[in-house]
């Protein structure tokens, strides 16, 4: 049986963006639904999200290491962009596959980034926050989607550092006055 044309074209921007994180120290990570589906259940996801360290003063050098492993921007004034909302909007040359990275400096992301591990999907490896900090990221953006991979991810990870979880996303429910980010999703997390 062959590999589906989308999932192929997922591999290969996942691969190309494996090559952007060896450029930039391993200081990055796959997150969204490609990691959901690699850490709990599949699910479909037509593009890819990931989060490098770094600031907007780097971002010329980014869009430059980008182009230069098969990336263009998606947008016109990619730059300016970047610099008012901290993501690149790109797309994979080879297989049009839409590419959000974001920028990360917080505390929680470079903590992330550093606690990420690599997974082996095929002969490909790819970096991927653990399941307490993929939750922690989806707690914060809180679309519906997200809580429903917050559901699959707990349901997948019975042994999840709750108490992780819980500081992080209060910390941040406080700092956003949404407490809402806890209450939502504190059902799948203190069992």
């Amino acid at each position: 049986m062959s590999t589906p044309p989308e999932l192929a074209n997922l591999v290969d921007a996942l691969a190309a963006i494996h090559k952007l994180f060896a450029r930039y120290e391993q200081r990055g990570m796959v997150i969204g639904g490609v990691a959901v589906s690699l850490l709990s259940q599949p699910r479909y996801t037509g593009d890819v999200d990931a989060v490098i360290l770094g600031s907007t003063a780097e971002l010329p050098q980014l869009f430059a290491a980008a182009s230069h492993v098969g990336f263009a921007p998606r947008i016109a004034d990619p730059q300016t962009f970047a610099r008012r909302s901290r993501v690149l909007l790109l797309r994979h040359d080879e297989t049009g596959v839409p590419v959000d990275i974001s920028l990360g400096l917080l505390p929680f992301e470079v903590e992330a980034v550093e606690r990420s591990q690599l997974h082996q999907l095929g002969k490909l490896q790819v970096r991927l926050p653990t399941p307490e900090d993929l939750i922690i990221l989806k707690a914060v953006a809180h679309r519906p989607q997200d809580l429903l991979d917050i559901q699959a991810l707990a349901h997948a990870h019975p042994d999840l550092d709750r108490e992780r979880i819980k500081r992080w996303v209060s910390e941040f429910a406080q700092l956003l006055e949404t407490a809402e980010l806890w209450e939502d999703i504190k059902k799948w997390i203190d069992q």
